[in-house]
Order: structure tokens, then sequence, then C-alpha cells
């Protein structure tokens, strides 16, 4: 999994590509569990390493599914890495891996413990794949203000599912909740982008990244 996944980066020419950071995850690692092994957590710092030493200058990010912040924040630390992309920051929520709980309290804490306030969290919020009942009386600007509160450096909006269209209208509200970042986390395509160019950011992983970034140089977004 690990190794297709790097060898796909190659393939593509992710790593040659003019984009403005890159997040290494553990996507293919299914199914996931929300106590991943000390095995993950060596293999994705030994492959954001890699990724660091052919991409010195560009932002670079990881994510340890599922929920496995800390580890992030361990391989981000190790690996020279920017950010890491954090599940389960605030509010409780049912995913398919079992229940997943808040960890903005213990996450910030263990960062400062192991001198990685450098590194930045950016936070899903109504994470994909997850069922919100616990948490319906908690609109979505609710949960990013919290999120803000709790210290994290920028938000993650996300469709129902992967590959699924994030709702516009969630990214207008939540922008008029907080003054942090926002990342659209899912779903762009070269048909819905235009949606999107009030984002801070798009996270691509399905689509054509190069059509996307095209259309967005096109429109003087960036």
């Amino acid at each position: 999994m690990f190794l297709k996944f790097l060898f796909q980066l190659n393939q593509i020419s992710l790593l040659r590509s003019p984009q403005d950071g890159l997040i290494v995850e553990n996507m293919h690692d299914r199914p996931y569990t929300v106590c991943p092994g000390p095995e993950v957590t060596a293999v994705m710092t030994a492959i954001s390493a890699a990724v660091r030493r052919s991409c010195p200058h560009l932002a670079l990010g990881v994510q340890v599914l599922s929920a496995a912040n800390q580890q992030a924040i361990a391989v981000a630390l190790a690996a020279g890495l920017d950010f890491i992309r954090a599940e389960g920051y605030v509010f409780s929520h049912v995913a398919d891996e079992g229940i997943i709980n808040a960890c903005a309290g213990n996450l910030l804490r263990y960062r400062k413990q192991v001198g990685a306030e450098n590194i930045q969290i950016f936070a899903d919020i109504k994470k994909k794949h997850s069922a919100h009942t616990l948490t319906a009386d908690v609109g979505v600007a609710e949960t990013a203000a919290a999120a803000e509160l709790f210290l994290a450096d920028g938000l993650v909006l996300t469709g129902k599912a992967t590959g699924l269209p994030t709702d516009p209208g969630e990214l207008k509200e939540v922008q008029h909740a907080v003054k942090i970042p926002v990342l659209i986390g899912s779903g762009v395509t070269m048909e819905n982008v235009k949606n999107y160019v009030d984002a801070n950011a798009l996270i691509i992983g399905c689509a054509s990244v190069c059509e996307v970034r095209n259309f967005l140089v096109i429109q003087n977004v960036i």
C-alpha cells in the first residue's frame, strides 16, 4: 500500500508539478483502525522523510488514518513536515471505524511536549464517512467556531464521502464564523471548482490536479 502510493506519485509526476503543497496519507491502508500500530507510524515517517527529500521547498503535511493525530505530529516532527490533517479535533462522532472522540486538548499538549509547536494543525469538522447524530444540535458553523477556540490553525470541509463535493453553502457559513483558513477537502472537480474559489486552499486527490490548477490560474485565483 505505501509503496504503491509513492509509485503513483512518481507515475503522475506530482512531485515535479507546480503544486503549493502535498499531503502524505495512508488512504489505502484499509480497513482503518482507530489505533494503528507502531509499524504504521514507522512507515509513514520513512515515506514522509523521502517525500521531504524530494520536495525540500514545498509545504508538506501528513494524515495518519484513522484519527491517529498524535502519531501524525510525531511523523511530521521526525520528517520535517509543516502540518498535519487531524480528524476528531472537536466533538465526538461515529465513523465507519468506530467512535472517534475529540482530541484537541491532548493533541495540543502533546505537540508542546515534543517541541513541535511549529507544526500546524488543519482540523476536519463534520468529518466525511461519519454519522453526526450525536451532535445534530451543533451546526457546522458552531463546530468551526469551537475548533477555532481550541486553537486549530485551519479547518477542512468535506462532502459526505471521499470524492463527493463539499456543500458551497457550508463554506460560506464557516467563513463567516471563523477567521482562520478554511480548506476544501473533497470532491473538487473541473465542473465545480468555481464554487470553491473563496476557500483558502483545495485538497485534491481524485480529480485532475493539473486541470483544476489551470482553471484557477485562468481565473486569476492563484
